[in-house]
């Protein structure tokens, strides 16, 4: 993922209200999101070139994000594809706290981390410190660690309070995270790539001709562990699969 707003605990009827842009080359071979044949209880999508995922949920109610951190200036490291975080995550039964714990992150080049064990959800990333619970709110990820303000992430973050306040539904996440707004050069992050690319990957939601956003997935998880899924896929050209999904978590007896 290259962006992921969500409120916690911040509206009455829901634990988590999340929407999520997944940016990546066009021509990486992907399978959207469905519950996965050998994992009966993973409903996620899957990166066919390394085998991991990007964000996925389980029946039991477990549930991971993940999305890069973004460093020109430095050479890639680690040796694992991230993918293989959220998967790692989601196939266990262990718990946040125990997860942050035991993760090898210098298995990986850089990356930020939603976990949520059906108890809390926390955040881990190897370029800042976890941090165990999230606070109650409205919060976001881009390709900086959490929270970080880029012009993106601040002017989504109104828009997801906006919605939340105004007109609540899968569809509405979805519409707000295609947003094409670029910014200013003087609002834009130092990452160390090209401006003309910082220019391009400023906005939310991205099309160029190689690379752009392959999927805005929305999230609506109730108290009661009613949860509501829908992903809508995209190609070079535009539109293309979308695919729903509503369960109720069961909880581990």
């Amino acid at each position: 993922m290259c962006l992921i707003l969500f409120a916690y605990n911040h509206h009455p009827d829901y634990k988590l209200i999340l929407t999520a842009n997944r940016d990546e080359f066009y021509n990486r071979p992907t399978r959207a999101m469905q519950y996965w044949p050998d994992q009966p209880d993973l409903l996620a999508g899957k990166d066919l070139e390394q085998g991991g995922t990007w964000l996925g949920l389980t029946r039991s109610g477990r549930f991971s994000a993940l999305t890069n951190h973004r460093n020109g200036l430095t050479k890639p490291q680690g040796h694992r594809s991230r993918g293989n975080l959220p998967l790692d995550f989601l196939l266990s039964d262990q718990s946040c706290s125990h997860f942050i714990r035991t993760t090898h992150t210098d298995d990986f080049d850089g990356f930020n981390q939603l976990i949520d064990d059906g108890q809390q959800l926390c955040y881990l990333s190897n370029r800042a410190e976890a941090l165990q619970p999230i606070p109650n709110g409205i919060h976001g990820i881009s390709n900086a660690v959490f929270d970080t303000p880029w012009p993106k992430l601040l002017a989504a973050k109104q828009a997801l309070k906006q919605c939340i306040d105004n007109d609540l539904s899968p569809d509405s996440l979805i519409k707000l995270m295609q947003d094409t707004t670029t910014y200013p050069d003087e609002q834009l992050p130092h990452t160390g790539i090209d401006l003309a690319l910082e220019r391009r990957l400023s906005a939310s939601f991205i099309h160029s001709e190689h690379y752009g956003t392959r999927a805005t997935t929305a999230i609506l998880i109730k108290h009661n562990g009613e949860t509501e899924v829908v992903e809508q896929s995209y190609d070079a050209q535009g539109k293309t699969e979308r695919h729903a999904f509503r369960f109720v978590a069961l909880k581990p007896s």
